[in-house]
């Protein structure tokens, strides 16, 4: 099958993963590379071998590139999502696929006159840990999912990241940052969400950096950062997620799915593996469940590697636009549902991803 080329824009630190997807996926490119500071684009463009380092301009008007990878701030993920488009390319990002929900339609209504895709991260979610899970409530082994829970709950970033700044910023915090790990998650293995309540706020209004070479800067904080609310999945099953960078520890499983018939312990959302557990309604105890798909290390790329099948393929890819916007939505939704002390009720909807099947996975897809 003829390779897809790649350009990638923005080669900060996420940048590495991305461009050793070029080398671990048969049917991606990379061909290209981009950065605000050129030296940087140069100095990944030779790390990796990439042919061209070259600005933002010249990568989106380079006509063999078919697909650009938006890696950008999150503040500038709806201007290069458009900026790719308009240039004639899909385009894949990392999260979220926009701040503002309008810019987000904005980018699905173009790309869908024009005939593109638009994928978006997290595509965690497509690896060995969650797809075990997915076959497993797939397969029925819990029966009919009625109940999940999410935890992602840390001091905050200070503590290991010398500038924490933009991580507390509109845009960011627990829930815009790690979130949508967590939904994505949720979504794939129990469906789109139909209402949400949440409840926000701001604990600490000026954080201090706890690590070198920074330690003891202080900045402030612009955006909530304890965030808890209660999810009404379209097929009735009732889901609770907290996000915070408030507290000192937390036991609490990432995420658990119950089932009429039993429940499951799902790995971190955030890592492409890790340990599944499976407890049914004849077990004692809680039993570790052998994982049944591939891709377990860093696979990040695994989404973007699905899109270019899809391209080839004309078919549908998982890690989509619609997929991302109802994850992007539910974010707003807790925010707004915490401000008007009433239920949100979402607009959009998406397509539960279809899961990757074991010879697909055996064979490197």
């Amino acid at each position: 099958m003829k390779k897809v080329k790649v350009g990638i824009i923005g080669c900060g630190n996420i940048s590495s993963v991305y461009f050793e997807a070029g080398s671990k996926f048969n049917i991606l490119e990379i061909v290209a590379c981009a950065d605000l500071d050129l030296a940087r684009a140069q100095d990944k463009a030779e790390e990796f071998h990439i042919p061209k380092a070259c600005s933002v301009e010249e990568l989106l008007a380079d006509p063999e590139i078919e697909i650009v990878v938006n890696l950008t701030i999150p503040s500038a993920h709806a201007e290069i999502h458009m900026r790719a488009l308009e240039a004639g390319k899909h385009t894949y990002g990392e999260k979220p696929l926009a701040i503002e929900l309008e810019d987000a339609q904005r980018i699905l209504a173009f790309a869908k006159s024009k005939g593109l895709l638009v994928g978006s991260a997290p595509d965690t979610f497509l690896g060995g840990g969650i797809q075990t899970c997915r076959k497993l409530i797939d397969d029925g082994w819990i029966g009919k999912p009625i109940a999940a829970s999410a935890c992602m709950m840390s001091r905050g970033p200070e503590s290991f990241h010398p500038n924490p700044d933009f991580l507390y910023q509109k845009g960011a915090g627990p829930m815009f940052d790690i979130g949508p790990y967590y939904l994505a998650a949720f979504v794939n293995l129990i469906g789109p969400v139909r209402r949400i309540a949440g409840a926000a706020q701001t604990t600490f209004h000026e954080r201090m950096v706890t690590c070198e070479p920074n330690y003891g800067r202080k900045f402030p904080v612009e955006t909530p950062t304890h965030i808890s609310g209660t999810l009404e999945f379209e097929n009735g099953a009732i889901g609770t997620i907290t996000t915070s960078f408030d507290v000192w520890g937390t036991r609490s499983p990432n995420i658990e799915i119950h089932g009429t018939e039993g429940s499951l312990i799902v790995p971190d959302p955030n890592q492409f593996g890790g340990t599944v557990y499976l407890k049914r309604r004849d077990y004692a105890e809680f039993k570790e469940v052998p994982l049944t798909h591939g891709f377990t290390s860093n696979s990040r790329g695994l989404g973007l590697m699905d899109m270019a099948y899809a391209i080839r393929n004309g078919t549908e890819h998982r890690a989509d636009g619609e997929f991302a916007y109802h994850v992007l939505e539910l974010m707003h939704g807790f925010f707004i549902s915490s401000e008007e002390g009433k239920y949100y009720e979402t607009k959009s909807t998406c397509k539960k991803p279809e899961p990757f099947l074991l010879d697909m996975q055996k064979n490197g897809f």
